[in-house]
C-alpha cells in the first residue's frame, strides 16, 4: 500500500504535516490501545514503516522516484515482528543485485559502496581540516606557494582503506542487519539508536587489518603544496577537495580549508584593488608645487607631480600601481594621500620671514571660506 495513503496525506505534504499525521495514526493503532487486535498491530507496523521512510528527506526522495522498489528487501525499520525488549526482528539489509540501478541509489543517497555481487556497505566520510595561513601584503600582491605539513588520518595502504586484511569486504552486522541502527518502541513512538555492535557502520570486520586495526586509515604526517593566488583578499578561504581527513573504511576524504590572513603593513593599507599610502610633503613643495618619489607595493619607486597650492589630505592617483587582481593581468590604482607638514624648530630669521609673509597673505582659500561662514553664523544669532 502507498506510504502516503497509509498516513492519509498527499505527496505535497510538508514535514510537519507528515509528523502530525503519523502521531495521530500511531496513537490510534498502537498495540497498547488495541490489545489482541491483529489488524491494529499490522496497521501500526505499516504506519511506522511509512513514517520511517517519509520523515527522511533522502529516503523520501528515493521513494517518490522509485516507489517501493527503492527499498526492496530493505524495509526501513518498524515493519517486522516485535520481539523481546521491543526490538524489531525485521532484517535491515541491502541486496540490490550486481550492476543494478539500485546500487546507484544506495551509493548516491547513503554514501555507500556496492560490489559486483550486489553486497553493499556503508562508509563514513572523513572530517574537514582547517589551516590558517598568515602572509604579508607583498606576498598577497605576488602570490605565494606554501608547503603545509599536517598530521592527520590518511588511507591505509595495506588494506586499501577497507579495514580488513587483504582489502576484503566486511560482513553485515548481525545485530542491525546492515542498517547501523537499532529500533525500539517507547510509549507511542519508535526510537532509533546507533547499533553498539558495529558503531553505526552496518558491518563488522572479521579479520582486521593489523596496520589500521580495521579503521581503514592510519594517522601520519603528510605534506601538501598550496598555491595562494596573487591578489587574494584578507579573510579569503581556499578549498582543496579531498585533501582533508581520510574516511573510515574506504569512505570519502574530507576537504582542506585554508583561511588566509594578511598582516598589517607599515607603509600601505589596502582597499580591494586599491593601495593607499600617506606621503609627507613640505609646506614649500605644497605651496609651489614639485615632484616627490613614492614607494610602490612591487618594491619600486614612482614619481608623482605635486600641483602648486596642494592642500593637506588631498589625494593623487597613480594608475596601475595598486594591488594585483585575482585571475586578471591588470592592477588596481595607488592612492597617494598628501600630508602637508608644518615646519618645527624654526630659527629667528625663519620666524620673521613667516610673520612677514602672513601679514600680506590672502592666498588661503579654505581659511577665507571658513571665516566667512563663521561671520555669517554669528550674525544669525
Amino acid at each position: 500500500m502507498d506510504y502516503y495513503e497509509i498516513l492519509g496525506i498527499s505527496r505535497a505534504s510538508t514535514d510537519e504535516e507528515i509528523k502530525k499525521a503519523y502521531r495521530k495514526m500511531a496513537m490510534k493503532y498502537h498495540p497498547d490501545r488495541n490489545k489482541g487486535d491483529k489488524n491494529a498491530e499490522s496497521k501500526f507496523k505499516s504506519i511506522n514503516e511509512a513514517y520511517e521512510t517519509l520523515k527522511d528527506p533522502q529516503k523520501k526522495a528515493a521513494y517518490d522516484r522509485f516507489g517501493h522498489d527503492a527499498y526492496k528487501n530493505a524495509a526501513g525499520g518498524g515493519s517486522g515482528d516485535f520481539g523481546q525488549n521491543g526490538f524489531s526482528s525485521q532484517e535491515f539489509h541491502f541486496d540490490f543485485g550486481g550492476g543494478s540501478a539500485f546500487s546507484d541509489i544506495f551509493e548516491g543517497f547513503f554514501g555507500g559502496k556496492c560490489n559486483g555481487a550486489g553486497s553493499c556497505r556503508m562508509e563514513m566520510r572523513g572530517s574537514d581540516l582547517r589551516y590558517d595561513a598568515s602572509i604579508t601584503l607583498e606576498e598577497a600582491f605576488r602570490g605565494k606557494d606554501i608547503e603545509l605539513k599536517l598530521r592527520t588520518n590518511v588511507r591505509c595502504e595495506d588494506c586499501r582503506g577497507a579495514g580488513a586484511e587483504g582489502g576484503a569486504m566486511p560482513r553485515t552486522c548481525p545485530s542491525c542487519h546492515g542498517s547501523g541502527k537499532m529500533c525500539f518502541s517507547q510509549g507511542f513512538f519508535m526510537v532509533e539508536k546507533t547499533c553498539t555492535s558495529c558503531n553505526g557502520t552496518g558491518h563488522i570486520i572479521e579479520n582486521s587489518c593489523k596496520s589500521c586495526n580495521g579503521a581503514g586509515r592510519v594517522n601520519k604526517s603528510r605534506t601538501i603544496n598550496v598555491s595562494i593566488p596573487a591578489g587574494i583578499e584578507d579573510g579569503a578561504k581556499i578549498r582543496l577537495s579531498g585533501e582533508g581527513e581520510a574516511g573510515i573504511r574506504g569512505g570519502k576524504s574530507g576537504d582542506l580549508y585554508i583561511f588566509v590572513a594578511i598582516k598589517p603593513h607599515k607603509l600601505f593599507s589596502r582597499e580591494g584593488s586599491y593601495i593607499h599610502c600617506d606621503i609627507p610633503i613640505s609646506i614649500v613643495t605644497a605651496a609651489l608645487g614639485g615632484e616627490v618619489e613614492v614607494p610602490t607595493i612591487d618594491g619600486k619607486k614612482a614619481t608623482i607631480k605635486i600641483p602648486a597650492g596642494m592642500q593637506s589630505g588631498q589625494v593623487l592617483k597613480l594608475r596601475g600601481k595598486g594591488m594585483s587582481i585575482t585571475r586578471n593581468v591588470t592592477r588596481g590604482d595607488m592612492m597617494v594621500h598628501a600630508i602637508v607638514e608644518t615646519p618645527v624648530n624654526l630659527t629667528d630669521r625663519q620666524k620673521e620671514l613667516l610673520q612677514e609673509f602672513d601679514k600680506g597673505s590672502k592666498s588661503s582659500p579654505k581659511s577665507e571660506g571658513f571665516f566667512a561662514k563663521v561671520k555669517e553664523f554669528w550674525q544669525e544669532l
